[in-house]
């Protein structure tokens, strides 16, 4: 198998251990184990200097409060939309919740500093689902994607707890600064901060890594923002004006 593949089997590892009445046939223990073998090898061929062992412990121990996360999740999108008829339809049929429980898992492998492999799960779920969330961005409990196509979540995004997304949304970045040289600096700030209890609808666009979007605030469709927002606001743009004109 190539890189990708074993990364897709992983990530199916991963799925089973946090839903495995869902996922594969693996109880939640036995997709532990292969997820654990899996990664031990894939870590040792890419970090050769570092210690595989130690850091797949690292990652096992990181499982229960995903597991927890998730759970949160599952229970954020059974109650904001009111088509959700159960639980298990959410995790069955949620493209929101299948892109996020990828990410909660690429995102521990990315802040343990494993190379590569939480970048593919995230494409992976990407590819699947039509929702772009790098595994840089750091995501609160609660975290709900209504419908996802378009979603794009930038790598330094902050988003607190109790937080709705709609799709075509993207919290994204400026312009990028550059070095002497011309070349990108990386590791900056680029991406915005979402507080906790907001709710950001359909095609809105938020930018900048100084940009804040304040507690408990409402983001309309279709609006462009790159500044803070206080608490408590709500932000839409100015309504259209149709032209409505009988036809015959």
């Amino acid at each position: 198998m190539t890189l990708p593949q074993r990364i897709a089997h992983i990530v199916n590892h991963g799925l089973a251990a946090l839903h495995p009445c869902v996922y594969g046939d693996l109880t939640a223990r036995g997709a532990v184990g292969e997820i654990a073998a899996d990664l031990q090898k894939e870590i040792a061929l890419l970090c050769p200097n570092r210690d595989a062992k130690e850091i797949v412990d690292e990652f096992l121990a990181a499982l229960p409060e995903v597991r927890r996360l998730v759970e949160t999740d599952v229970q954020a999108a059974y109650d904001g939309d009111p088509a959700a008829t159960s639980r298990m339809e959410v995790v069955m049929a949620y493209p929101g919740l299948y892109a996020v429980t990828i990410h909660r898992l690429a995102h521990v492998l990315y802040k343990l500093k494993v190379p590569i492999i939480p970048r593919v799960m995230s494409e992976l779920a990407h590819s699947k689902t039509g929702i772009d969330i790098h595994p840089g961005a750091t995501i609160g409990e609660r975290f709900f994607i209504d419908h996802g196509t378009g979603v794009v979540i930038g790598e330094t995004t902050v988003i607190g707890r109790n937080v709705r997304l709609y799709q075509g949304v993207t919290l994204g970045g400026l312009s990028f600064d550059k070095d002497s040289t011309g070349a990108l600096v990386k590791g900056l700030k680029r991406h915005p901060n979402i507080e906790d209890n907001v709710v950001i609808y359909a095609n809105a666009t938020i930018l900048g890594g100084d940009t804040t979007i304040g507690h408990d605030s409402e983001i309309g469709g279709n609006v462009w923002i790159k500044e803070s927002v206080p608490p408590y606001s709500r932000v839409y743009n100015k309504p259209p004006a149709p032209v409505i004109k009988k036809i015959g």
